[in-house]
């Protein structure tokens, strides 16, 4: 008997501390060169009409139930509150990815239409507490652990959506291209992207303070579960001993509730065996259960963004994202745009250094992340046509960064400014337009 372990198969047995450093080192960093790309958009759903009234469990069941029925490319998934989740199948191109999920989501808008439910492009629910949808084991023990640390667990599941952008990890060789620097990119541009694309400023219809709610969210439950590993030159080391030192969040059994361990790192379940030996499925299963904001997972999931605003709000920091790693050119501007924000890290992994908290308060209202922006968005709108990007994907690029990152702004400053932009937002207006 065997299972497989991200895509690996291993044997059903109990796993040791070796082992366990030696598989996730083998699987973290897939490389080669960057050929695909995908994409998971994350949506609130909401009335149609009256956005701000909450939804009873039943009608958003019986919409997804409809939902299954659609023949989609990307996978369908629904989070602990209910939000709806789309995830593209890796495409050989930025212009396949956005076509692929263009289309899906045209149909899954269009079947919510029929249940008078529509998709919500925000950070964070503006107006509702957490209510958690989803009745399963994995939630329960999930909600059980991150409550420990406060009250930020049950928002980031039932209250967050995002934009997760997936690269390939890059090459085994150094340069622009390589995993090593991709990895270390990755957690000095993913500060910028978050600054620029801050779009969940309030909670309980009041501002919180923070651009980005939903990092702020991130933040406080905690490094051990949300945060990065410390940045060195060897990323695959970095990751397994940030897997085997991470608290494991729950023990799974067939019967009855799920065991949730208080302090219990990997490593130490693969010394004591207790309350049983960990198997690989355990491994595969606990990886499942960090959420650093890039997790390597053989490619890169960068998930810094919040969701944004308008039908098609996706695309950008989709394209963005895109251009800045795997063109060449584009990369090396960007590695030279970011190196000096390194000063700001402090000893502290991301999202908790300095740097990334005040992307999250402040957005591009901080003077060096708005400077680093604008070159960086310079960059990729150069890149884009390099990388086949088509002139409906460049203008709205363009339009971003006039609307927001030319003028130190990012959406989250428009519903700071309007009582009602939350409204706007809710019934699906882009605000470019």
């Amino acid at each position: 008997m065997s299972e497989s372990v991200n895509g690996c198969t291993a044997p059903r047995t109990a796993v040791t501390e070796p082992e366990v450093e030696a598989l996730v080192r083998g699987i973290c960093f897939k490389t080669g060169p960057p050929r695909t790309v995908g994409v998971e958009v994350e949506w609130l759903v909401h009335e149609l009409r009256t956005p701000q009234l909450p939804m009873t469990p039943e009608r958003l069941e019986a919409a997804y139930a409809a939902l299954r029925t659609v023949p989609l490319r990307s996978a369908l998934t629904v989070e602990p509150g209910g939000q709806l989740e789309l995830s593209s199948p890796p495409a050989a191109s930025l212009m396949e990815c956005v076509d692929t999920v263009s289309t899906d989501l045209d149909a899954v808008r269009a079947e919510l239409r029929e249940h008078d439910l529509g998709l919500l492009g925000i950070g964070h629910d503006p107006w509702h507490a957490p209510r958690r949808f989803l009745r399963e084991p994995r939630y329960e023990a999930m909600e059980t652990c991150l409550d420990r640390t406060g009250p930020a667990g049950r928002a980031m599941m039932c209250t967050s959506a995002s934009v997760q952008v997936c690269l390939d990890a890059g090459y085994e060789e150094p340069g622009p291209l390589g995993h090593v620097r991709r990895w270390w990119l990755a957690h000095q541009l993913g500060a910028v992207l978050l600054a620029a694309f801050a779009n969940s400023p309030l909670a309980g219809h009041q501002p919180t303070g923070w651009r980005s709610t939903r990092q702020l969210r991130w933040v406080e439950i905690g490094a051990d579960r949300a945060g990065a590993p410390v940045l060195d030159a060897d990323p695959r080391g970095a990751w397994a001993r940030h897997v085997l030192d991470a608290p494991v969040m729950c023990v799974r059994q067939d019967g009855g509730p799920w065991h949730v361990p208080d302090g219990v790192t990997f490593r130490d379940w693969t010394r004591s065996g207790a309350p049983r030996p960990p198997t690989w499925d355990d491994l595969d299963y606990h990886m499942t259960t960090l959420f650093p904001p890039v997790r390597p997972r053989g490619h890169l999931e960068l998930r810094m963004i919040d969701a944004q605003p308008g039908e098609n709000g996706w695309i950008v920091p989709l394209a963005v994202t895109t251009a800045l790693f795997d063109d060449p050119e584009a990369a090396e501007t960007a590695y030279r745009a970011v190196k000096p924000l390194t000063e700001r890290t402090g000893a502290r992994p991301a999202p908790h250094n300095p740097l990334w908290l005040d992307a999250a308060r402040q957005g591009l209202a901080d003077r060096e992340l708005h400077e680093v922006a604008v070159e960086c968005f310079a960059t990729a709108l150069r890149a884009l046509p390099r990388l086949g990007a088509s002139t409906e994907v460049t203008d709205a690029v363009a339009a971003y960064m006039d609307r927001y990152v030319i003028r130190g702004r990012c959406p989250a400053d428009d519903l700071l400014d309007s009582p009602r932009g939350e409204d706007r937002r809710a019934h699906g207006k882009d605000l470019r337009t």
